[in-house]
């Protein structure tokens, strides 16, 4: 099949699908006499799985490493599920320390909202020892 038969079918544009034969996640297809790619069909499956992978937060390399072991002929299944548990072990800490940051943006914010309107726009009363007593309080003099 032709590329444009397979992006639509994949769900892909022509130009990832390069991109991934490129990058060695879509084997090179023959060619025609006419030189145009002649992709197997088995080319749908395989960029299926690498656009599903894709979309949930897979690497390219990741990606690779499971497609190397299904060529190998072993069962990738174990590998995903561990590549899945780190993912989501790194989207957990990334929730924590964005919670972490929300909290402290609403002290700053409510520090901000109670600060001496002067300080605002005269440079002698943020004080001396600091830059911005919203952010470093610690220079409060």
């Amino acid at each position: 099949m032709r590329i444009g038969d397979l992006a639509a079918r994949a769900g892909l544009t022509t130009k990832t699908i390069r991109f991934y034969e490129d990058s060695g996640l879509l084997p090179a297809p023959p060619r025609t006499p006419g030189g145009y790619r002649d992709y197997p069909d088995t080319a749908v499956t395989r960029l299926t799985f690498v656009r599903d992978a894709r979309r949930a937060g897979l690497t390219l390399a990741e990606i690779r490493s499971v497609l190397v072991l299904r060529d190998d002929g072993h069962a990738p299944c174990a590998h995903v599920t561990d590549l899945l548990h780190e993912h989501l072990a790194d989207i957990e800490r990334r929730m924590a320390d964005l919670a972490a940051t929300r909290e402290a943006l609403r002290g700053l914010a409510a520090r901000a909202a109670s600060t001496d309107p002067a300080a605002s726009t005269d440079p002698a009363a943020c004080g001396t020892d600091g830059i911005c007593t919203i952010v470093s309080p610690e220079t409060l003099t």
